[in-house]
C-alpha cells in the first residue's frame, strides 16, 4: 500500500549511498514525489485520486514493494530532492527539454502534450475577444506558478515576437488554482497543459482555451542520471502497462 507523506525538506541524515534499482528492491521501498492537482493526486470525498497515484499503485504491485509516495508541488523542489537522493523517481507530467537532460534521466514518455493559454471567453470578458496571435501577447501580463514548465517556453515566446511578455511567478497558487482565477476575473492570463486545461473547462464554462502556446511536448517521468537499472527498469514497465486494458482505463478517467 502507498504511504502518503509531505515532501521532505532538507538533506539525508545518513550518507549518499548507490540507490539505483538493486538498492531500492532490496530495501523493498520506493520514494516517489508527485504534485497535487487533478493529474498528480487529489482528494475526492475520502478517497485519493490520481493519474500519477494510479499508474504508481499499479507499479508498486508489479513490483512487490513499498512506495513511499511524498507530495510537493514544486518542480524545482522535487529534482533537488531527487539530486539529494530524497527522492528515487519524480511521477509527474514534466515536460523534457535540452536543459533538463543535462543533469537528469527520464523515463520513456507517458503522454504527450502541449501549454495553452488560458483566458476568459468573449462573452465572460466584456467583448474582448480571446487572444489567438502570440504577436497579440506584446506587453500583456501572464501568471503562472512559481517556477513552472512554463516559463521557459513564455521567455523563449517573448524572444520570437520580439517584444516583453510580462510573467508574473505566484509563490501561493498552483496551475489550476490560477485557472480559476482567470474564470473569475482575477486576473486575465495563464498557462495550463492542454490535457488540463481540456478537463477544467468543462467546469469553469468562462475558460478559453483554444489557443496554443507551445508544440506537442513528450512529457515523462525523472530519475537520477546514476540510476540507469531502475530506468530500464521503469521503462520495460511502461512498456507492458501501457499496452493494457487496465492503462488505457487509467487514461481515459483522468484524460
Amino acid at each position: 500500500m502507498i504511504l502518503l507523506r509531505a515532501g521532505m525538506k532538507g538533506s539525508r541524515s545518513t550518507p549518499l549511498q548507490p540507490h539505483d534499482y538493486n538498492e531500492i528492491m532490496a530495501s523493498g521501498e520506493l520514494n516517489v514525489v508527485t504534485d497535487y492537482n487533478s493529474i498528480g493526486l487529489y482528494v475526492s470525498g475520502d478517497t485519493l485520486q490520481g493519474f500519477q497515484r494510479e499508474m504508481i499503485l499499479a507499479l508498486e504491485k508489479e513490483w512487490g514493494i513499498k512506495v513511499n509516495l511524498f507530495l510537493e508541488n514544486s518542480l524545482d523542489e522535487n529534482l533537488t530532492g531527487l539530486l539529494a537522493m530524497r527522492y528515487d523517481l519524480v511521477a509527474r507530467n514534466i515536460p523534457v527539454n535540452v536543459q533538463l537532460k543535462d543533469t537528469f534521466a527520464f523515463t520513456r514518455p507517458i503522454t504527450l502534450n502541449k501549454q495553452v493559454l488560458v483566458q476568459r471567453k468573449q462573452e465572460y470578458n466584456d467583448s474582448v475577444a480571446p487572444v489567438r496571435q502570440h504577436l497579440d501577447l506584446a506587453g500583456r501580463t501572464i501568471h503562472v506558478a512559481g517556477d513552472s514548465p512554463a516559463i521557459l517556453r513564455l521567455n523563449n515566446l517573448s524572444h520570437e515576437i520580439g517584444d516583453t511578455i510580462f510573467i508574473v511567478e505566484d509563490p501561493t497558487y498552483e496551475t489550476e488554482q490560477l485557472v480559476m482565477m482567470v474564470a473569475s476575473g482575477d486576473i486575465d492570463l495563464t498557462v495550463c497543459d492542454e490535457k488540463m486545461a481540456i478537463r477544467l473547462a468543462k467546469l469553469f464554462p468562462e475558460i478559453d482555451v483554444e489557443t496554443d502556446i507551445s508544440f506537442t511536448q513528450l512529457e515523462s517521468w525523472a530519475v537520477r542520471k546514476d540510476s540507469p537499472v531502475l530506468l530500464d527498469s521503469l521503462d520495460s514497465w511502461l512498456d507492458r502497462f501501457k499496452a493494457t486494458a487496465a492503462f488505457k482505463r487509467v487514461y481515459e478517467k483522468y484524460y
